[in-house]
């Protein structure tokens, strides 16, 4: 199997771009080269391309938010689509390469991402998680699926029943469905979902999985596991052809068996990689994925003298999915080369300091493969110096000053300066120092040991907090100070700060706020305060609060980790030869106590993403500055009125009415103004970038149908489109609305439930507090169980007629306290109203153990709220099926 490589702007970057053919060309690009390295070793570069990632970026938090689109799920669908088309190519037979859509499904975090499990109610699962998905399948861009890590509604995604009930559903060819790395074994390990691995895997199996990721090359594990649930009938052979007709299937799409003249992708050679076409597509990506976020007039700039500073200013960052980089052009070369000899200055903006102990100055070797770093009061100056890197969170990296190699520790917990930069899948560079009042010390994050100097005098991470050796760090250079003297005298100057792709939020781990770290934070007031000519850029794979920056700054520029020609790009934009077209697909908050509990994954109920925030943020979703102005005008549609099978064609007028060339997106939204139910704050429903020149004016026109204001139905467990009125707004971003006008949409009106004609199942209330959604059965449906004392769950317009006069319910216990717990039926209010009725959860041998418990229901008639209260944690119910005849109560 076979990743792209990304030599080009991460993901979120290149969807900053708002230009689906430019993204469609990179992943045809990425496509071409991946098929240049399987001409070249095909052994070990395979065709199975695992991208693009379609989660949604619900949470900026996120360790992996740079491997996603946006926000939004419809846009992250058509970004993702572009590029998989790109990926597979347009070949009616054969594909380019085999697109795989990775996490199915609800997968945001990645603190404990093998055992925390995803709340995925039936609106936010319909109308958030699954379009994403769709899109690319539906479309035939994407061929294959990754499932997720996480558990979905307290079940492992890689059991699902959805892969088989909505994900092959949405095409009529084949897909295959792979697991993650290893995420086969923890259905048995870690989730401890089956009793054992056998079993685990066969569950999976039968779930859709037909590729099992483990153990690296060697397949025997997962052929024995497979082998004893075949001997012991929890699979058939069906199981296993079934899953061996889907690979086969993508196989021969990519010409595997074929002779190599049959198909057009053979061709490809090694010559494609790094071609001078894909050197310019990279720079065109970075060019126009870099987001103007605000400007008081000073960008365009045209200094003759400038200052380049900060931690990122002279380094083009890898992230662990990047391929290797064949050049890298940085902000302080772009820069350089384009404004001529002399006219850049650079600083990095970082401390250098110095670490003794009592037995010496902790010192590095200069030469240029590293060695141990020992301790000598004798050794020259820059043997003791180190450069210090802070990258939040209190963590830090070290760099020596004798090499530039940065200090890593090795197999024996020996520190060496032999890195090229902190990278891994356990990083190995990254520290902490700690003030213990008489000293510091250094804390090793991979080991979690403390460094201590052996009788050799060798820095070792191998100590426990008493046994570590305390250090006097020394300041040698302060690196904001002296980065300030840089920039006091230059006609602009430009700092250059954000996250490093390896540390603190990547996979493994996700942020724990928003903040640039302090160290990025002083340099940039501290260079402010040299010189108000400071424009701020932030190179990171995810938004920051950065409110500061934005009131003192006259500009504020964002990009994404930008790939090789990332230094040309923003060279071109900063000093005009490119207006800044990019578009954030992300809020910017002002900080991270706006958002949600990062594991709270219902966006609807927490008011969650562009679409339900109800704040202020710092940038909004949609959000970016041209170099010129734009006017709109004649918001027209082409009807005022359709009913639910309709479209209407949306038109507006947009004027350049600068005097210079400039990119817009113009950005058509909608809301709905009445509902049964919430209903998102705006919604983007289609886009265009256009380039206009000066004075010049297009008309944007977007097809709009009313199929599309769809939302799903609790009550009846589909798609509707209500009888609405809709605002239409169309405008520069989901804050900045230029014109609006009304739709009225002829739809239909959701009745009141009816209980006595169909149960009401758990999972699709209408509100709740204090419940979690879990797993009805190992392969079917879901339940609510209630996290707390005290929660419940609500349904409202109930419609008992002349009245309900029993109930029968689906219940288990999934905890010891649940057991004997009563769950109480009130109408009206969760907590003070009229008890209609209860039911006792009885002892359940598992969580699987379902028993269906009677009750008499008194007072239930007419259109009533109805809501189940749960007196313990762990009481679960699935469903309620209400009658009118008598029923003798077996609940109490």
């Amino acid at each position: 199997m076979g990743r792209p490589g990304h030599r080009l702007p991460q993901a979120v970057g290149l969807a900053s771009t708002w230009n689906p053919d430019l993204v469609t060309a990179v992943g045809a690009a990425v496509g071409d080269e991946v098929r240049g390295f399987h001409h070249k070793d095909p052994e070990r570069i395979g065709l199975n391309v695992w991208a693009p990632v379609v989660n949604p970026l619900r949470d900026p938090r996120w360790g992996r938010n740079e491997e996603g689109y946006a926000e939004d799920p419809w846009l992250t669908g058509v970004m993702g689509t572009a590029y998989a088309s790109g990926l597979r190519g347009d070949h009616p037979v054969y594909l380019r390469t085999a697109p795989t859509l990775k996490h199915f499904l609800g997968y945001n975090n990645e603190t404990d991402r093998c055992t925390t499990s995803s709340n995925l109610p039936p609106r936010v699962l319909h109308e958030y998680e699954l379009p994403a998905f769709r899109a690319p399948i539906e479309a035939g861009a994407a061929v294959a699926v990754m499932a997720s890590y996480n558990l979905v509604n307290g079940r492992p995604a890689h059991l699902s029943p959805l892969i088989d009930t909505e994900l092959r559903r949405w095409t009529t060819g084949e897909v295959l469905v792979v697991s993650d790395a290893a995420a086969a074994s923890n259905i048995a390990g870690a989730q401890g979902y089956h009793a054992d691995h056998p079993a685990g895997y066969a569950a999976a199996l039968r779930a859709g999985i037909d590729s099992f990721t483990e153990d690296g090359p060697d397949s025997a594990p997962t052929v024995a596991r497979l082998s004893e649930a075949l001997d012991r009938g929890l699979i058939d052979e069906s199981d296993v052809d079934r899953a061996v007709r889907r690979i086969l299937v993508t196989r021969f799409r990519l010409g595997e068996f074929d002779p190599p003249e049959r198909n057009p992708y053979a061709a490809i050679t090694a010559d494609v990689i790094n071609c001078a076409a894909h050197q310019e597509l990279a720079r065109e990506a970075a060019r126009q994925s870099m987001v103007l976020l605000k400007n008081d007039g000073i960008l365009p700039a045209t200094p003759a003298r400038v200052a380049v500073i900060g931690p990122f200013a002279d380094t083009v960052q890898e992230d662990w999915y990047s391929g290797t980089l064949p050049y890298a052009v940085t902000a302080y070369s772009g820069i350089a080369a384009r404004l001529g000899p002399g006219a850049a200055a650079f600083h990095e903006g970082v401390d250098r300091i110095a670490l003794h102990s009592i037995t010496g100055y902790a010192c590095a070797t200069d030469r240029s493969v590293g060695a141990a770093l020992r301790t000598d009061d004798g050794a020259p100056a820059p043997e003791t110096w180190f450069d210090l890197f802070d990258w939040g969170e209190g963590v830090v990296a070290l760099r020596a000053a004798a090499n530039g190699k940065y200090i890593g520790v090795d197999d024996e917990g020996t520190l060496v300066n032999d890195r090229a930069q902190p990278w891994g899948w356990v990083v190995q560079e990254t520290f902490r120092i700690l003030d213990r009042g008489t000293g510091q010390l250094l804390y090793h994050l991979a080991t979690d040991r403390y460094v201590s100097v052996d009788a050799d005098g060798v820095l070792r991470a191998n100590a426990t907090e008493a046994e570590a050796t305390q250090f006097t760090v020394e300041l040698v250079a302060d690196g904001a100070r002296d980065a300030a003297t840089t920039a006091r005298d230059a006609d602009l100057a430009i700092v250059v700060v954000g996250n490093h792709p390896m540390i603190n939020g990547r996979e493994t781990e996700d942020r724990v706020d928003l903040a640039l770290p302090p160290s990025q934070q002083a340099l940039i007031r501290a260079v402010q305060a040299a010189n108000p000519r400071t424009v701020l850029v932030v190179t990171s794979s995810y938004p920051y609060a950065i409110e500061w920056a934005d009131t003192h700054l006259p500009a504020v520029l964002w990009s994404s980790h930008g790939g090789q020609e990332y230094g040309n790009a923003l060279a071109d934009v900063l000093l005009g030869a490119a207006d800044p077209g990019g578009r954030l697909t992300q809020t910017w908050y002002r900080d991270a106590a706006e958002l949600p509990d990062l594991l709270d994954y219902d966006i609807i109920a927490c008011d969650a993403t562009y679409l339900y925030y109800r704040g202020r943020p710092l940038y909004p979703f949609g959000h970016g500055l041209s170099y010129t102005t734009f006017e709109y005008a004649d918001l027209r549609l082409s009807t005022v009125e359709v009913d639910q099978t309709g479209t209407v064609a949306v038109s507006v007028d947009v004027t350049n009415t600068g005097d210079r060339a400039g990119d817009e997106v113009v950005q058509l939204y909608t809301r709905q103004r009445r509902s049964r139910v919430k209903q998102p704050l705006r919604q983007l429903r289609a886009f265009r970038r256009v380039t206009l020149a000066p004075g010049e004016r297009t008309t944007v026109t977007f097809e709009l149908r009313a199929a599309d204001l769809a939302f799903w139905d609790v009550t009846r467990g589909h798609t509707v489109v209500e009888t609405a009125r809709h605002t239409i707004q169309v405008g520069r971003s989901s804050a900045d609305i230029a014109l609006t006008t009304t739709l009225s949409v002829r739809g239909e009106r959701i009745a009141p439930r009816q209980p006595l004609q169909s149960p009401l199942w758990a999972v699709d209330h209408d509100d709740y507090a204090g419940t979690v959604l879990l797993d009805d059965e190992p392969h079917r449906a879901d339940a609510v169980g209630a996290a707390e004392p005290a929660g419940w769950i609500g349904f409202q317009q109930v419609d008992f007629g002349a009245g309900a006069s029993a109930v029968a319910a689906r219940v288990t216990s999934r905890t010891r306290e649940a057991a004997g717990a009563r769950v109480t039926l009130r109408l009206d209010d969760p907590l003070s109203g009229p008890i209609a009725g209860s039911i006792v959860v009885p002892t359940a041998n598992d969580r699987h153990d379902w028993t269906e418990v009677h009750a008499a229901i008194t007072g239930a008639a007419g259109v009533r709220d109805l809501y189940l209260s749960f007196e313990a944690p762990g009481a679960t119910v699935s469903s309620l099926t209400f009658t009118t005849g008598g029923t003798e109560a077996s609940g109490d």
